[in-house]
């Protein structure tokens, strides 16, 4: 095998685990009433066989990145993997809603190491030429969207013909295969010397978590809630204490001075925001497509497929080209203000509404705004940080988009709750609460969009060649 085509072989690995990981958040929706039953969840805990999975993922996206610049990409994407199949078998033959959350977790633990190790490899293959990185990351880019439409296809598919722990058995044969093809595709990626900073990994992920914890609990027991303040109070005491101890040792988890890099902030910014606009429209547009337009899982997943299909290529073949054209920085804004466009034709949703005239316009141009946000963001978020750091930016920008998607769909819940979605079979209500829902992701997304227009810079050197459009013309 050629040096060349080993390299995409290897890029079809990572964009595999990238499918992987974001396939795990959604593949569970479907099969929830069936586990309901069968393991006994109350309605409440229902939605932390998601959060669980989220939680741990979000939080130790740091860590994983962290150990992916000591101990090698190549190392800690393959234990990923085998955290990720152990995860999963046990996550299958659960029979008691506590091992079902515990076993979701671990899968939670698998992933946080594969998502940031995985980008850090991306960019060991692809850095020195920034033509092809731009196209590497788009595949990578693409498989996200994938995974999370693919989840919900073949949840459908899997609940309806097996049983719901196959949606977990699925992953087993896939994390086989890229352990035992890993070491012929990946770079070795050397360990270096340093020590691991245990408080620094242990007060974020107790922070992220209790943060996405309390957002998520919230619609339940109300924002106003002692819970939810003490709960928040002590997410923010983590993480203050987090940074305390970054600015104070030697070898910290997250050198907060990478920040002070020009972009890797305001990159970071645009996918949080990116995430909180886009995973609450999916979320309820599936919840619409349903409860609303009374389509069944396997349907719904298929209404999706345009959308998806339209990321796909946009990010492939759109993106790179007017990156190329027009430099990242505009099309972070233009990407932005047309997904928040795209989410204000989706809040004029009707109650005797109709697929073809209140979802498929509205969703395509939203899938277009993410489809140039997406790349340009990414792309710049990781180049802009010292290739050493790889690992960590990878951490960082990975974080950044999981904690907007939690938080963003946890405050939108709250708001469609409080506009008629939990009034089901009440369907005036249950547009009016996903319209709310739609109308404010799409706020989101446009203050995203101004953020993105004043904080990001145009002009870069070094090793951000990689997304300005003159230099990406050599090659």
């Amino acid at each position: 095998m050629s040096h060349g085509s080993k390299r995409w072989w290897g890029l079809g690995l990572i964009a595999l685990a990238q499918f992987m990981v974001i396939m795990d958040t959604s593949i569970i929706g479907v099969a929830l009433p069936q586990m309901q039953d069968d393991l006994g969840f109350s309605p409440e805990n229902l939605s932390w066989v998601f959060n669980a999975y989220v939680v741990a993922f979000g939080g130790l996206l740091l860590l994983g990145g962290r150990l992916s610049d000591l101990f090698g990409a190549r190392r800690v994407f393959t234990a990923g993997w085998l955290i990720l199949l152990t995860g999963s078998a046990a996550a299958g033959l659960a029979d008691t809603v506590a091992v079902e959350l515990a076993a979701r977790a671990t899968q939670g633990v698998g992933a946080a190491l594969i998502a940031p190790s995985a980008l850090t490899l991306l960019m060991m293959l692809f850095g020195a030429q920034p033509r092809e990185l731009t196209t590497a990351l788009a595949l990578y880019g693409a498989a996200a969207p994938a995974g999370g439409t693919a989840g919900v296809f073949l949840g459908g598919v899997i609940t309806e013909y097996l049983s719901w722990p196959w949606v977990f058995y699925i992953n087993i044969p896939i994390a086989l295969i890229v352990v035992l093809a890993t070491p012929a595709l990946m770079p070795a990626g050397g360990a270096r010397r340093g020590s691991l900073d245990v408080a620094g990994a242990l007060t974020v992920t107790a922070g992220l978590a209790a943060a996405v914890y309390a957002v998520v609990r919230a619609p339940e027991v109300g924002w106003n809630s002692i819970q939810t303040w003490l709960t928040l109070a002590g997410a923010a005491a983590a993480l203050v204490a987090f940074v305390a101890i970054q600015a104070a040792r030697r070898e910290p988890l997250m050198r907060l001075s990478i920040f002070r890099t020009p972009n890797l902030a305001a990159a970071n910014v645009a996918q949080l925001l990116l995430g909180a606009a886009w995973i609450p429209m999916w979320f309820y547009l599936n919840l619409y497509l349903q409860q609303v337009l009374g389509y069944n899982a396997f349907p719904s997943g298929a209404a999706l497929l345009p959308m998806t299909i339209l990321i796909m290529v946009g990010m492939v073949t759109l993106a790179p080209r007017a990156i190329n054209r027009f430099g990242p920085k505009p099309m972070v804004v233009a990407g932005l203000a047309v997904l928040a466009a795209g989410l204000g034709w989706l809040a004029l949703v009707r109650p005797d509404g109709s697929y073809v005239v209140d979802v498929l316009p509205a969703s395509l141009v939203a899938a277009l705004g993410m489809s140039l946000a997406f790349i340009p963001s990414l792309g710049t978020a990781i180049s802009s940080a010292p290739p050493e750091e790889g690992g960590l930016a990878s951490g960082i920008v990975n974080t950044s988009y999981q904690v907007g998607s939690a938080l963003g769909l946890a405050a939108m819940t709250a708001v469609a709750a409080s506009y008629g979605a939990d009034r089901l079979g009440d369907l005036p209500a249950l547009t009016d609460g996903y319209s709310a829902a739609f109308t404010g992701a799409g706020v989101i997304a446009a203050v995203g969009a101004v953020i993105a227009a004043s904080s990001l810079r145009t002009r870069a050197t070094g090793r951000q060649a990689v997304t300005e459009p003159e230099n990406a013309q050599v090659g």
